[in-house]
């Protein structure tokens, strides 16, 4: 039986000495209430109401049921409310340093629409992973290549000049000796400073003849985009960075370079539903296109 809601018609029949405002005071129809209260008596084996008067009069038995119903209802009103704040505790996720602040109070604005908070620690990729271990974070959005990945941001390279139409071809970077003209680099932002983008593009750079020093990885990624705007060098990003920092965007000709990115979580639960409720929201934040 419903040990509470019979607790709780009980209490409230009582309190107002009659079924049909004890009801309504519930916010149950009065036959609900009959049948609750009815169940109740039965499972403590005893009448609770004297049934021989128009009022609700209690039963000696009912006198003495009444505080313990009452202390019921009180504790279940306790868990109901610690239940809420529970449900909203925040959820502390290590995002990406790149994610920008409308899309982080977007995703937030999504999450509360499925009762869930969302605390955000902006962090590069290996330190959203020390902070999860550490437990500063309950839930870390990590770097990982793109055939284990939940959501997949395709890059190229940016450039604050005028860039041709198509493709970017890297081999185009190289110069000879006797140029007089400084060697064009490819910066990679922190973000992209993982093995499964960084040597592969450095292991382009040495195939098609490139300087060491014109593949770089910047301290940050505010270094990175100051040196594209004070020269012709390209910024490895996605179309959404581009479009961010108002450089043109190409995709690099010889390679396919993907960020990919997974939940990972202490506990299971919360990497789900970040996985399932804000699928979109995260994309979205993330650079990639939320209607895949």
């Amino acid at each position: 039986m419903d040990l509470v809601g019979g607790c709780r018609a009980f209490v409230s029949v009582s309190e107002l000495g009659s079924f049909t405002r004890g009801s309504a005071a519930a916010g149950i129809a009065q036959p609900v209430a009959s049948r609750r209260i009815a169940a109740l008596e039965q499972h403590l084996g005893e009448r609770l109401f004297d049934r021989s008067t128009r009022r609700a009069h209690l039963t000696p038995f009912g006198r003495d049921m009444l505080p313990w119903a009452r202390r019921m209802v009180r504790l279940a009103d306790a868990m109901d409310h610690a239940a809420q704040r529970a449900r909203l505790r925040p959820l502390r996720v290590a995002v990406p340093a790149f994610c920008t602040t409308r899309d982080l109070a977007e995703l937030d604005a999504e999450a509360r629409a499925c009762e869930l908070v969302l605390e955000f620690r902006p962090a590069e990729p290996g330190e959203r992973l020390d902070l999860l271990h550490t437990n500063d974070v309950r839930a870390a959005l990590t770097a990982v290549p793109s055939d284990e990945a939940h959501w997949t941001v395709p890059l190229g390279v940016g450039s604050a000049v005028n860039l041709r139409p198509g493709p970017v071809h890297l081999e185009t970077l190289r110069i000879g000796r006797s140029a007089v003209m400084p060697r064009r680099r490819v910066w990679i932002q922190p973000e992209d400073d993982v093995p499964h983008i960084r040597d592969r593009l450095t292991r382009l750079r040495d195939s098609v003849g490139l300087r060491p020093s014109q593949v770089s990885v910047a301290d940050s990624l505010t270094s990175a985009v100051g040196e594209v705007f004070g020269s012709a060098d390209l910024l490895l990003c996605s179309a959404a960075q581009a479009g961010e920092f108002g450089l043109q965007w190409r995709p690099v000709a010889e390679l396919r370079l993907t960020r990919g990115f997974d939940v990972a979580a202490e506990v299971g639960d919360d990497a789900e539903r970040l996985r399932t409720l804000l699928w979109s929201g995260i994309a979205r934040c993330l650079g990639g296109d939320a209607d895949e």
